[in-house]
């Protein structure tokens, strides 16, 4: 029998109050917890009514019972509380990253199948009109052999986003450009065109050098195991506001690009004995004032954990595909360290 799925969500900044409202949008869900280490006053989330905490174990220890704890705190934080959570035999929810880490994305696998519980990861351009259009194109075989994609990834981060006193830049807590800003675009490439090969990675840091860790842009080119080359060309460079996401795909028997600051439309539509359909529209990025990020598919991924917990549905994104995501990404990064 259904009944209401009791959520938690652990860390409160941006994505954690995404959460929380989508959580209270449903109503077959229910906001039973908030955790944050900050004071709640500092967080500006009177409008959730649910008790706070600043500690996963302060929780514990007050008893809260749930069904599912949603992490939305820093990346490099994500496996240990995951972990944490698995081992009191509950569900978990993980914002992209899954981990900084195969190891770690492994431990996670590992623990949730010990203890037979749901692992989900967000990865929510997957409900995208044009990423769900294209993945079903390429799946028919209308396009034919791929021969070559590119994808552009073109946004703009700068001193409002990376702070002093915020966790943003660091390598330790963020771990890097793939993983914070484009993991998403990475999983769209996976999810589509599956695993890569010989990969031969360039990366730069062309004025995030006081703000970050890491390099702000690269350049990507590898094989597709399936058959096809590609490359990837990324920045968080780019002046005052993003710029693009898209990817182009020349295969066999046509020619496709979704374009649109988040992948969000389909720019060019060109194959044999096609007609494009007409699209559902696309949800807007995530807006964060000054800066924005990929599309606002949240309540899709609420949905996607009630129904498999409700109604035995199939996982949007599993474990392993976010294992997937890491291992290409550790792998992009490994290819430039490689020639040092």
């Amino acid at each position: 029998m259904s009944h209401k799925i009791k959520f938690i969500v652990i860390g409160c900044g941006h994505i954690g109050k995404r959460h929380a409202a989508m959580i209270l949008n449903n109503p077959e869900a229910e906001l039973v917890a908030l955790v944050d280490i900050k004071d709640r006053n500092e967080l500006y989330i009177d409008q959730y009514d649910a008790p706070f905490f600043n500690s996963y174990e302060e929780l514990k220890q007050a008893g809260i019972d749930f069904d599912v704890a949603n992490i939305a705190v820093p990346n490099g934080l994500h496996a240990t509380l995951a972990l944490s959570v698995l081992e009191d035999c509950k569900n978990v929810v993980i914002e992209k990253p899954l981990a900084l880490s195969t190891r770690e994305a492994q431990q996670i696998i590992d623990l949730a199948e010990k203890v037979e519980r749901k692992v989900f990861v967000v990865m929510q351009n997957r409900y995208s009109p044009p990423s769900v259009w294209l993945k079903e194109l390429v799946e028919s075989g209308k396009l034919g052999q791929i021969h070559m994609l590119q994808m552009n990834c073109y946004w703009n981060r700068d001193e409002r986003y990376y702070t002093p006193e915020g966790w943003h830049g660091s390598k330790q807590l963020d771990g890097g450009t793939l993983f914070t800003q484009f993991s998403h675009f990475i999983d769209i490439l996976y999810w589509v065109f599956g695993q890569i090969k010989n990969i031969d990675t360039r990366l730069y840091d062309f004025n995030h050098q006081n703000l970050t860790e890491f390099e702000d842009s690269g350049h990507v080119l590898f094989e597709l195991v399936q058959g096809g080359a590609g490359n990837i060309n990324f920045s968080t460079a780019v002046w005052d506001k993003n710029l693009e996401s898209s990817l182009t795909i020349i295969a066999e028997k046509g020619s496709v690009k979704i374009g649109g600051q988040y992948m969000d439309k389909v720019s060019y539509c060109h194959i044999k004995d096609y007609v494009m359909p007409e699209l559902p529209p696309t949800l807007p990025g995530n807006d964060y004032g000054f800066y924005k990020g990929s599309a606002a598919n949240h309540a899709f991924v609420i949905q996607n954990v009630i129904d498999v917990l409700n109604h035995n549905a199939a996982i949007t994104t599993t474990v392993y595909d976010g294992l997937e995501v890491v291992h290409m990404i550790e792998q992009i990064y490994q290819a430039q360290y490689e020639k040092k």
